[in-house]
Order: structure tokens, then sequence, then C-alpha cells
């Protein structure tokens, strides 16, 4: 027998201290012989500081390594959205493990592994809304909330030792036009079961008030749409199947004919209509229909709300797209809210738009966007439902997570707990002297997207191609015979450097004399030594460069004897 007591613990590998890159571990058992559940697989979207990494996923090597000794029992997904399942092609492979979802969700997932050569095949698990599945020790109840996704779901999780619900994703919408509503009943009736912990979202923990229903923003569309004099282009997610509703049912009322375009809107399109959940709406018109309609009888849903380069609203506001253009006096809608990162990247699009003339209307202007995340006023309403004794913020920066622990204390969580990516916090022990608390660390980390390829966030090609963006690279070649005697001229190659330096000396000259007369002193026996004499040119170059521009390039110098 164990001499350890039978425990549930929560660690997040993402998703904690930052928003995106969700993963949540659950283990049960004793500390020598748990077993896990897994809870999401998200991506988030690299800074521009990371140059060259578009997707960064967390570091599964600590749940890999579980998986490889037969400890992870299966991994859930709550809903669609990237940072929630991006991962699942590139991680899924490290695991191993059955996945369970939900219908639209294991639907889209299975349409996005489709459109990536050589993904693996998964081996899904659907779950009804609102069903059961017994996965190792853990008998987990998917549990229907509202979101801005279809069929998002809260988790109740029940061990032998107490409930645990992880919410996920979620809101309060009685009307959310596509998609689960947050019942009131249900939520109360796991807090009359006894609720141990709630692990929940504090996206937008520091909103006051509830967050206006999906509904309102659909009026709000009709009204735009309706008084719109020419063409109207709305960008949204992609995955925000209730709005792409809201917008074609707006534009079928003003008379108007809807275009999809962008390969991820046609994607969840094709999958909402699989799953009924654009039941009565015709068939949306392709792209290349969109120039033989009258200005004022089309609407076009564009994906790009973002300012992603290669979509389709940047391709359109740089007036490089092969089917659509907008002309003066056409309308943007931005029915979406800026992802923190993500503003110089949609400012550029919204002031290249305006130099067309193009009317622009977000959500400073109207009611065009809502959120599908809990304000201060439906956080207290769900630790009113399910009455925690133990609140662990999670899906949220250090802001957001603070705001959320001030308030479950104020809603009367007895125990509040604050972690970051890697901490594991006991919530319940068959030891009642044991209470919930961060009891160890395990590894977690980032991993970056580079090509085709997974690296570590701490790959010296990272930290290298970081340098180069600043201050670019220098490139040397010099022929040596072996008695250290140098043959023609060295070869130089400078990348990403001005080409001329203070004083208005070229910067090429600057570095062929510093090779030069670096070679000149350098003792005979160092002459004899490729490496020695690599190192001596690249500190020269480097020096000389600087006290030239006021940066130290990278500098690679290959010595070769011949």
């Amino acid at each position: 027998m164990s001499k350890w007591p039978d425990e549930l613990v929560f660690a997040p590998l993402g998703g904690v201290g930052e928003i995106g890159m969700n993963l949540g571990l659950y283990g049960y058992g004793p500390r020598n012989r748990r077993k896990w559940l897994a809870v999401d697989l998200g991506i988030s979207f690299a800074p521009p500081e990371v140059p060259g990494i578009d997707i960064i996923m967390p570091d599964v090597s600590f749940l890999a390594h579980e998986a490889e000794h037969g400890n992870l029992a299966g991994l859930i997904i709550t809903h669609g959205h990237e940072d929630h399942v991006g991962g699942l092609v590139d991680l899924w492979p490290r695991l191993g493990c059955p996945v369970y979802t939900t219908p639209f969700t294991a639907a889209l997932a299975e349409a996005r592994r489709l459109g990536e050569p050589g993904a693996p095949k998964i081996p899904f698990h659907v779950v009804p809304s609102g069903g059961r599945a017994k996965i190792g020790p853990f008998e987990v109840e998917f549990v229907p909330v509202a979101h801005s996704i279809p069929d998002s779901h809260a988790l109740a999780i029940r061990t032998p030792l107490g409930l645990v619900v992880h919410t996920g994703d979620w809101k309060i919408d009685p009307t959310p036009v596509v998609g689960n509503v947050t019942d009131p009943a249900r939520f109360t009736a796991l807090g009359d079961e006894g609720v141990r912990a709630v692990v929940c979202d504090s996206t937008n923990a520091f909103r006051e008030g509830i967050s206006p229903s999906e509904t309102d923003v659909q009026q709000v569309l009709a009204e735009l749409i309706a008084a719109a004099p020419y063409r109207v282009a709305v960008t949204t997610f992609a995955s925000n199947v209730a709005r792409v509703r809201s917008i074609a049912e707006a534009a079928i009322k003003a008379g108007r004919e809807v275009v999809l375009v962008g390969r991820a809107m046609e994607r969840v399109v094709t999958v909402a209509r699989e799953q009924h959940l654009l039941d009565g709406l015709p068939p949306f018109r392709p792209v290349d229909a969109y120039g033989f309609l009258p200005r004022d009888k089309v609407v076009a849903i564009l994906t790009g709300s973002q300012g992603e380069p290669r979509a389709a609203l940047a391709r359109i506001a740089d007036d490089d797209h092969p089917e659509i253009a907008l002309s003066p006096g056409d309308q943007v809608i931005f029915s979406s809210r800026t992802i923190p990162g993500n503003e110089r990247a949609v400012n550029r699009i919204i002031n290249a738009l305006v130099l067309q003339g193009v009317k622009i209307i977000t959500d400073r202007d109207a009611l065009v966007h809502v959120s599908g995340h809990p304000r201060r006023g439906e956080l207290e309403q769900m630790y009113q439902w399910l009455r925690p004794q133990v609140a662990v913020p999670v899906h949220g920066e250090p802001l957001h997570l603070s705001e959320h622990a001030d308030l479950a204390r104020r809603m009367g969580a007895r125990e509040v707990i604050r972690l970051v990516d890697g901490d594991m916090v006991r919530l319940i022990s068959s030891d009642p002297a044991l209470g919930a608390e961060v009891i160890e660390e395990v590894p977690a980390g980032r991993l970056y997207k580079d090509g085709q390829v997974l690296v570590s966030s701490d790959d010296p090609a990272v930290a290298e191609r970081r340098r180069m963006s600043f201050s670019g690279l220098i490139s040397v070649a010099i022929a040596m015979t072996e008695k250290g005697e140098v043959v023609g001229d060295p070869m130089i190659d400078l990348s990403g450097l001005p080409r001329l330096g203070l004083g208005g000396k070229p910067l090429d000259e600057v570095v062929e004399e510093a090779v030069l007369d670096c070679l000149d002193g350098l003792p005979k026996p160092r002459r004899r030594d490729p490496d020695a004499v690599s190192e001596s040119v690249t500190r020269a170059v480097r020096s000389s460069v600087n006290a030239a521009w006021g940066k130290k390039p990278l500098c690679h110098v290959l010595v070769i004897t011949v």
C-alpha cells in the first residue's frame, strides 16, 4: 500500500499568466502513481520580437513522459478555438492518447487536420453535449456554456475525492443566436452536489457588469447593413458562427447576396452547415461572384480581422486581392476585437482602407462585437451557482488573475490559489489535514513552430535570428595555406547593414580593412590555426563596425586551408 495519500492535483502547462496556449493537467492518485487527464492543447501567436516564428505551443515534455509510462488517461478539448485546439496536430503524436470532445469541435478539428499535408489521424471519442465520459479515474460531464464559438463546454470532473469544475471559456448569454446557453439550473445543481474547486476563465475579470448578448450585435449589424448605400464587407473571427449567421440574415433582409472570402471562413461554414448550425440560410456565393454583383447588393464576410498579412482583408487593403476590391463610399465593419499585440497590424489595414475612401466601423463606433468571456457580474453569478471551496483563476495575464482572485474571495471562496504555468496545486487530498496549496513544480516551457519543425524557445537559432534582425550579419571567407599565408583576397558579404557608416565611409571598406589589418598583425603560430584566425577576425570586425556604426553585427568567419 502506498504511503502517500490519494490526491487530486491541477497543473497548467499553458494559459496561466498569459492568454492563449491553453493546456491544463488534472492528476489523481498518490504522488508516485498519478493518472493524468489533459484539458485542451492550444497555441498562441508569436510577437514580432521572435522573427521567423508564427506559432507558439506549450512544451509537453512532462506530459509525454507520463504518456510513455501509461499514465495519461486522455485529452479533452473544451471547444474549437485555436488557443484550445491549435496544437493538436503537432503535439498529439507525442502523447498518443484518446481525445474526447463534442460533435462540432471534433468535426472542425478534423477539417483542419485534413487541410495539413501529412497530419496524423487522431482518434476522437465524440461525446454528446451534456454527456459524460469515463476517462481513467475521472468521470467527466460536458456541461454546455455560451461562448463565441458553438459547442463550447465546461467540464464537471468527478473523482472519488470530490468534484471540480473546469469552466473553459464561457459567458452568460440567454440569446446567443447559435450555440449553447449557460444554464443556471445545471450549474446550481453542481453547486448543490458540492464543488471542491472551480478552475475558471479570467479574461474579462477587470470589466464591470454583464456582457451584451450576441442578439444585441445581430440587431446593430442589421441596421448598419440596411442603411449602407454601397458594398459592405464584414470581418470577424472565422469560428464565430453566430456572427456569420447574423451577418447573413441581415444581408438577406436587406436584399443582398453573401460572399465568403477566405479559406478559414469557408472551412468553418462548411462544418457549420454539416452540423445544421446554419439551417435556413441559402448557399453563400463564391468569391468569384463578387465582381458581378451590384455595389448595393453584396455583403462580403472576410477573414483578417487581426491584421494577418496573408488574410483576405490585408490583401484588399493593399489592393492586391485577385477577386475583391473596394471603392470610395463602401464600408468595412470590424465585427471583432483586436487581440493585444495585433494593434499595429490592424491599424495599418484600417489606415490603408481609409486612404481608399472606405468607411470604417469598429466596436468604438457601434455595438458590432461582444466578447465570449465573462465580465465581473457573470463571474459573480457563477460563484453564486457553484459555491466552490477553492478558486483557481486561469486563462489570463497577471492583472486578470489578480482581479479574479480578489473577486473570488469576496464571493466566499475559502481558499484562492494563484498559479503560474508549471505550478502544481493540490485541490483535494484523502488526508483531511492537507489543504489546497501549491505543492511542487513540473517542467513547463514553450515550443516554437519554425517552418515545419518544433524547436525549444531557448534554441540558439531563435536567439541568433533575433540578433540578426537587430544588427545584421557579416560573412567573411578566407583561404590560407597550412603555413598561414593568405591566398587571394578575403570574400566579404554584408546583410542587413547600412551602406555607409559614420563620416560616410562605406561599411564594406571598414570590414575589409579590419580583416586585412587583423591578418597582418597575427603572429605566425596563430595564423596556422584556423580557429584562432576565425576568432581574431570576428573580434576585429565587430569592433571596427561598432566604432563606425554603433552596433555589433553577427559575424561568421570561414577559414579554408588550401
